[in-house]
């Protein structure tokens, strides 16, 4: 019966994110659902990008938290449209969430959403939101292990950022292993070491977001 339940859950959810999707196609708008650990650094990375394509990308940032609007308000103060989702406790956000915050967006005027998951490496890999891609980002201070300890989120994930990097002097994070383990579980996958405090590797970031917003705009989606 756990099992049938799951399915069911999962089955509306998937429902709910294929309208998302048809919405945010028909705007052509491009949509991406950034995933981490709490204190991976995702709101750090994803000021600095907003800094860096302010004048370039007209993005709105979906904001997903357990509680508080802490992460939103310094998304604000970077000047995009933000919509903040509470979960009370929830560990992940669901399609019918990010619906009711995309009916608050105009969504004639923007080119890119990113919509910041709640911090959790498990829940949230498994409930699709009508995006086109997820990012995970996985800071150097939580150890390389953990690839293959949580392998759905990196094998669900199109990019994988190695964020802190400036901290590796400090930790045994061993880079290489990190990337044989990600790339073994996601051939193909973008892994990409940043730095979102000092901006080093923030190019290739960028690089990655602007191909993938360019391909959505040609008609294929990343």
């Amino acid at each position: 019966m756990k099992v049938l339940v799951k399915a069911d859950i999962l089955g509306r959810n998937e429902n709910a994110a294929a309208e998302n999707a048809a919405l945010l196609a028909r705007h052509g708008i491009y949509a991406l659902n950034l995933l981490g650990s709490p204190g991976a650094g995702k709101t750090t990375l994803l000021e600095k990008t907003l800094a860096a394509l302010g004048g370039e990308l007209r993005t709105a940032v979906v904001e997903g938290d357990l509680f508080t609007d802490k992460d939103a308000a310094r998304i604000e103060r970077c000047g995009a449209p933000v919509v903040q989702i509470n979960t009370s406790g929830g560990c992940h956000l669901d399609a019918a969430m990010v619906a009711a915050a995309l009916a608050r967006l105009d969504l004639t005027q923007l080119d890119l959403i990113v919509i910041e998951n709640v911090g959790n490496l498990v829940c949230p890999a498994e409930f699709a939101l009508g995006e086109d891609a997820k990012a995970v980002v996985l800071s150097v201070t939580e150890g390389d292990d953990k690839p293959l300890k949580y392998p759905l989120i990196f094998k669900e994930s199109a990019a994988a950022l190695l964020n802190k990097c400036d901290l590796l002097p400090y930790t045994d994070f061993d880079m290489d292993a990190a990337r044989r383990d990600i790339e073994a579980l996601h051939p193909g996958i973008a892994v990409l070491p940043v730095s979102a405090r000092t901006e080093d590797g923030m190019a290739q970031w960028l690089a990655w977001l602007r191909a993938a917003v360019a391909a959505k705009r040609e008609g294929g989606a990343r």
